[in-house]
């Protein structure tokens, strides 16, 4: 699919992008790239990240790969440095890392719960910690009078309830609290522009690959507004949307990517059953006397 942006929307920029080489993260890598950014993309698997550098190049985009555990502040450190040192510069840092898997609560132990809260929550933060001094208006590498940008890769879950996603969800509710006051904060004081978005059911993702099973997908879409699956295409959109000029002003906004879903509920009666019934009352109504009481009639 062709993309609406010119191709160099994001020429100059820099994107350190956590979880990079699989699924959306690398979507979003292969969409800055194409848009004119140069790409460093950390991954906890050196084959992942070889083969999505690999991928990368051989469309003529500068990339490279740092092997590195987001939940290790070392590791943040030495790729974000790395990053720098590799480029000159850093524009742009996307958390797209993350843990999921699917847990009742009460099966759920306090270590699972933690693991995800470790990689989705605390793992974006210490990015973003580590990141800040090259993002920075002024900092290393920056001759711009303005600030770069922090993306954060969320979800929808935490905004009602999901079944058996109860870690999944206290970990991205962490993710847009921690968006929300970086986006004050350090937009107030570096002019540093701090976003999410929030993708819904994305198609051929292994997140939908291990967490829905294709019975429940072909039974959602009964209430999805849509009626489809989200492609990694309309995530990587979003996403070099809020990083191009066209987001400049947009700055502590969760943007949900899932054609609604999070609005959706359960049909209780079909359209023409609604119909019906409301003939029915309007029927009613018309035939009761103004001013006499229901019980006289």
């Amino acid at each position: 699919m062709d993309s609406p942006f010119k191709q160099d929307a994001l020429k100059g920029k820099v994107a350190l992008i956590t979880g990079g080489g699989s699924g959306i993260g690398f979507e979003i890598s292969r969409q800055f790239g194409k848009h004119g950014a140069s790409i460093a993309i950390m991954g906890r698997r050196q084959h992942v990240l070889d083969s999505a550098v690999s991928a990368l190049t051989s469309l003529g985009i500068p990339a490279t790969g740092f092997v590195g555990d987001v939940r290790k502040q070392e590791d943040a450190r030495r790729v974000v440095e790395s990053t720098f040192q590799h480029y000159g510069r850093i524009d742009i840092l996307v958390n797209a890392a993350a843990g999921n898997f699917l847990a009742s609560a009460e099966d759920l132990s306090s270590n699972g719960f933690r693991t995800v809260l470790d990689i989705d929550a605390v793992g974006t933060f210490t990015m973003c910690r580590e990141a800040l001094v090259y993002l920075k208006k002024g900092g290393p590498g920056r001759n711009s009078s303005s600030g770069g940008l922090i993306l954060n890769i969320s979800a929808t879950l935490h905004y009602t309830a999901s079944w058996y996603q109860v870690h999944v969800s206290a970990a991205k509710a962490a993710v847009d609290a921690t968006t929300r006051n970086l986006a004050l904060e350090w937009g107030t004081d570096y002019d540093i522009r701090v976003n999410g978005i929030a993708p819904g059911p994305i198609g051929d993702t292994p997140g939908m690959s291990k967490l829905v099973p294709d019975e429940i997908i072909s039974k959602a879409r009964d209430y999805m507004p849509l009626y489809k699956l989200g492609e990694k295409w309309d995530i990587a959109m979003a996403s070099v949307y809020l990083a191009s000029d066209a987001g400049k002003y947009i700055n502590g906004t969760i943007l949900p990517v899932d054609g609604g879903l999070w609005l959706s509920r359960p049909r209780h009666l079909p359209k023409d059953a609604v119909k019906q019934l409301s003939r029915v009352v309007e029927k009613k109504s018309r035939n009761t006397p103004v001013g006499v009481p229901k019980s006289k009639l």
